[in-house]
């Protein structure tokens, strides 16, 4: 490591292990600045995945033909900010003028870039509090292939739908060779020794069919918009955003 990058790196520790009241400050300005400029959006689709992945690889294709698909309809795409998957995504929202492509980056010593797919950014200084902001707006989560990051991205999510924390929100993994094996130990490990319920396995779609993802959003969201209305939010405007997109693409006779 050079002698920039290791300094980068003590500043960074030095920041997250500080017990100085500033950090505090720090995490609340994280999300402020996230509730004051998602709040408003309307149905958003969050997708993630590495960081890593090359412009000539499988996924990387996929991830922008699955969030240009989703942008000509009408929904926003979140991700990361960053390069590899996220790029994609951003830069298939990106196409097309009347949604946001948005990019959540994350202040690290070295690796995260951000993109240059994006129409609304915001950076933040913690792990925690940017997950918050990409699950908390999304009406659905597609997981493409990455490594640690995406893997605590997707349990983290399952853990909130598995804890009814939040309900009514769709997880897509996307990638059957990639995940198959992670899958299986799924299905075989905790579901076969009683550490999640079988309900809680089928919270997972794996597939490689787009078509498929697409639909299963559109369906999803007339849902999520009769939970909102059941437990009193039909006056927020996240609630009149989504109903009037559902309204406007005449999801209802569908």
């Amino acid at each position: 490591m050079n002698a920039k990058k290791d300094e980068i790196v003590k500043k960074y520790i030095k920041d997250i292990k500080s017990a100085d009241v500033w950090s505090v400050f720090k995490i609340l300005a994280d999300f402020v600045k996230g509730f004051d400029e998602l709040g408003d959006l309307g149905p958003t689709v969050t997708i993630f995945g590495s960081a890593r992945t090359k412009k000539s690889n499988p996924y990387y294709k996929k991830a922008h033909k699955l969030s240009s698909m989703l942008g000509k309809i009408g929904f926003n795409v979140m991700t990361g900010g960053g390069p590899g998957v996220m790029e994609a995504a951003n830069r298939g929202a990106h196409e097309h003028k009347d949604i946001e492509s948005i990019g959540l980056n994350i202040d690290l010593p070295f690796e995260q870039a951000v993109n240059p797919y994006t129409t609304k950014e915001l950076s933040f200084d913690y792990f925690f509090s940017r997950k918050v902001m990409l699950v908390k707006y999304s009406i659905a989560y597609v997981i493409f292939p990455g490594g640690y990051g995406t893997l605590d991205e997707l349990f983290e999510a399952l853990t909130l739908i598995q804890t009814r924390k939040i309900i009514g929100v769709k997880v897509f993994v996307v990638g059957v060779d990639f995940y198959s094996p992670l899958i299986g130990f799924i299905k075989d490990k905790l579901v076969k020794d009683g550490m999640i319920d079988e309900d809680d396995f089928h919270m997972i779609t794996l597939t490689d069919d787009l078509k498929l993802v697409v639909n299963e959003i559109e369906e999803s969201l007339l849902e999520q918009i009769k939970i909102l209305k059941e437990v009193g939010l039909e006056d927020t405007k996240y609630y009149k955003g989504l109903l009037e997109f559902s309204l406007n693409k005449n999801l209802k006779s569908r």
